[in-house]
């Protein structure tokens, strides 16, 4: 991994350092001496690859030096200068020698990411433990997906399965309610009929004469067979049967129900219709 970043950093080193020192002997050589202009452009090359084996040593050291940095970067500027210099006098080629002149601030940036390089750079040791850490994240972010999906499935599936059974409850319910109402309707139009009165007269007219009852509707609930008498005692005038029904009523604490009176009222042996006995109990409740 290390060559990746530091083989392109020694050959745009090496072609800057070719290209400035071909430069400054064309250029220099035609108005002093041919070794002088070598001895310009070695110059120029060997301070900047002085000052570049030094920062190298440094950063091997884990050390840092802006001073060294600065006049490593001053050799990079003046080789550029020289080639942007020649560029600009050249009378032919002018613009091949200009497209070049930036190879040795290139080179320099070359190194600049190859030290970044070495700073962030870790063992294999390292990465293999950071990608064990991010393969075990993303293990349990499956997991946790599949887990948070499969909750999802299961409680649309008995969210389904209640509001179905809900519905069909309703449905029964509504169905029941509603042969209920018939028959409460049914019921209520047989109480209100003009022909019931006088049925339920020629009925209860041996037990009160010239009185027409009114015809309460059933309550619904369990129901106890009576007992006949066999030998029925004289039918009891209704102080009597107020006074018979108040004692069976406040014979426990706290007083009975109705049907609990009038249990307790037969199985004594008394006798009386249901509708005298209820008038009794509602003139004693009252």
């Amino acid at each position: 991994m290390k060559a990746k970043t530091v083989l392109p950093a020694v050959a745009m080193t090496a072609v800057s350092m070719v290209l400035t020192l071909a430069v400054v002997v064309m250029w220099l050589g035609m108005a002093m001496p041919w070794p002088v202009a070598l001895v310009v452009g070695l110059g120029i090359d060997g301070g900047w690859l002085a000052t570049l084996a030094y920062e190298r040593r440094l950063a091997a050291q884990g050390d840092h030096s802006r001073a060294v940095t600065g006049v490593g970067w001053s050799f990079g500027l003046i080789a550029a200068g020289v080639l942007i210099a020649h560029a600009l006098t050249a009378e032919e080629s002018a613009g091949a020698w200009l497209a070049v002149a930036w190879l040795p601030i290139a080179a320099k940036a070359l190194w600049l990411v190859h030290g970044l390089w070495e700073r962030t750079a870790l063992t294999p040791n390292a990465l293999g433990a950071i990608r064990g850490i991010q393969q075990e994240a993303r293990d349990e972010a499956a997991v946790a997906r599949a887990r948070l999906r499969a909750e999802a499935t299961t409680e649309e599936t008995r969210l389904t399965a209640v509001t179905e059974a809900g519905a069909r409850v309703a449905r029964v319910q509504a169905r029941t309610a509603q042969s209920l109402s018939r028959a409460w309707s049914t019921l209520e139009t047989a109480r209100e009929g003009e022909d019931t009165g006088r049925a339920l007269t020629s009925v209860t007219a041996r037990v009160t004469p010239g009185v027409t009852p009114a015809w309460n509707l059933p309550v619904w609930g369990p129901t106890e067979p009576l007992a006949l008498a066999l030998d029925a005692g004289p039918a009891l005038t209704d102080e009597a049967l107020d006074a018979l029904v108040d004692e069976i009523r406040h014979s426990e604490t706290p007083a009975l129900s109705y049907r609990e009176m009038a249990t307790r009222f037969r199985a004594s042996g008394h006798s009386a219709s249901e509708v005298r006995l209820r008038a009794a109990w509602k003139r004693v409740v009252a």
